[in-house]
């Protein structure tokens, strides 16, 4: 990248299943970032042409019908609120024929339709008072240019999209109750929408002229950024949460393991991916509680590291299941509970650290291997996200996986290049996305160990039934009182 800036804001949790952030707050990461990046060494308002903006999936921003924002606590993509509006929905609708038309794998309480119906029975102030219900990247694009819309990677989250037909289906509209105005229209992620309003562009201090791309979702948009433009290629993400995705014609759909599938920036193409929710943060969460000695390490995750290197191929018979954020479609329930099995007294901090990264591992080659089952992988895996800065952690993949393990020096960049690539695409700078794969230059490449994959291949069948029987257990811990 010519230059990054990174501002944090908030996300509050004000009484259970409810996970909030305020727009208002993204917009003023907007406003701040833009100015140190316009501080930055090479960085020139004069020669920016476009933008494009990517945000979290399943949110729903209230806009009113004078353009104002009706609450300043919206829910994200991970509130689960609306358990029962979920419930209420699906007594009239099948679930699994749900699931085969969205694709909408995540447990489906998250999707924005589910919020939508929640705001329409305990918020009917806001529902009403609402013009549409938009999406957090949309937000922006509005501030940006006062233009209300989505694209079409956006929409495919919002639990009543059609992937096949690219459209909100009517019969799941209808269904929720929700009326079908509230929904913007969809327009492809490279379209301009829009310039800078005049107000805006002082406040950001860039040019009027600049034009503002639909955008995309940050499943599509990191895809693209991962250079994934054609079948088959596939990328793992390696942060707080981890997955695998991978680009397709065609969506992968499994009623049993869910994939979660987005329509891809790209035209005709789609995202579909498998995750675990606690990855980065089950190491997190190693860190802050077993491995408190190694906090005033200068980089207590490469202390870590080092030690896990320490203990051999299987941590010794220790087994880390790594739900400590519940299960994922990939697991028997989502009660399914985290935790270590096979504890032993002679069992050390260094067995400790390497178990969870292979059982973060593990669980990310049960999905790899659904995944495969319908769509033919590459034997280059891509690497991004800050786990990926980890040597140890790509080389215990490469085995895990059995498949080349590639380092680019995109690294963590994937999600903002992808959304450059639809503002240059969309201005014209680019002709296609072609260049996106150009900018991969190789940092690294790790190749399996035959003996070693050999191991891991034993220890993926046991881990998979231990996976089965924490999940059964989860369930005995749900119904259990105390």
């Amino acid at each position: 990248s010519v230059a990054e800036s990174f501002v944090s804001y908030d996300t509050k949790y004000p009484q259970n299943g409810f996970h909030e952030q305020n727009p208002e707050e993204w917009w003023e990461a907007v406003v701040a970032s833009t100015a140190k990046l316009l501080q930055k060494p090479g960085v020139d308002s004069k020669n920016i042409v476009s933008i494009a903006v990517s945000g979290h999936s399943l949110g729903v921003i209230p806009i009113g019908m004078n353009g104002e924002l009706l609450t300043t606590a919206v829910p994200i993509w991970s509130d689960f609120r609306a358990v029962e509006q979920a419930k209420l929905f699906f007594n009239g609708i099948s679930q699994e024929e749900w699931y085969s038309t969205t694709g909408n794998g995540f447990p489906a309480h998250l999707y924005s339709i589910f919020k939508l119906m929640w705001f329409k029975s305990n918020a009917p102030d806001i529902y009403k008072n609402a013009n549409k219900f938009i999406g957090t990247k949309d937000y922006i694009n509005f501030l940006l240019t006062g233009r209300l819309c989505t694209d079409f990677s956006y929409a495919s989250g919002s639990g009543v999209y059609d992937l096949v037909k690219w459209m909100y289906q009517p019969e799941y509209v209808k269904a929720s109750g929700i009326s079908a105005d509230k929904f913007p229209e969809i327009l492809p992620s490279t379209e301009m929408i829009g310039t800078l309003l005049p107000q805006v562009a002082i406040d950001l201090g860039l040019p009027q002229s600049v034009q503002v791309a639909c955008g995309a979702v940050d499943n599509s948009c990191m895809a693209l950024g991962a250079g994934c433009i054609s079948n088959g290629m596939a990328y793992t993400s390696l942060g707080s949460s981890a997955w695998i995705a991978v680009s397709g014609s065609e969506p992968i759909i499994d009623c049993q393991k869910k994939p979660y599938v987005f329509t891809h920036c790209i035209p005709g193409m789609f995202v579909s991916s498998v995750g675990v929710f606690a990855a980065g943060s089950s190491f997190r969460w190693l860190r802050d509680n077993i491995c408190i000695n190694l906090l005033s390490e200068k980089e207590p995750y490469d202390a870590m590291t080092r030690l896990a290197n320490q203990s051999p191929i299987g941590s010794r018979k220790l087994i880390f299941i790594p739900s400590l954020a519940g299960g994922s479609s990939l697991d028997k329930s989502p009660n399914i509970k985290g935790g270590f099995i096979g504890f032993q007294l002679g069992h050390t901090q260094n067995d400790l650290i390497r178990s969870v990264l292979e059982g973060i591992s593990l669980s990310l080659r049960i999905g790899l291997d659904v995944m495969q089952n319908y769509s033919p992988f590459a034997n280059d895996m891509l690497i991004v996200g800050g786990g990926g800065r980890s040597q140890f952690w790509r080389d215990l993949l490469a085995n895990v996986y059995n498949k080349n393990i590639v380092e680019t020096k995109i690294g963590q960049d994937a999600g903002s290049l992808g959304a450059a690539a639809i503002a240059a695409v969309g201005v014209g700078l680019w002709k296609d996305f072609g260049k996106v794969q150009q900018l991969h230059v190789e940092k690294s490449r790790i190749m399996p160990d035959r003996d070693s994959v050999q191991k891991y291949e034993i220890i993926l069948r046991l881990f998979r039934e231990l996976n089965n029987r924490f999940a059964d257990m989860g369930d005995l811990i749900e119904q259990t009182n105390w």
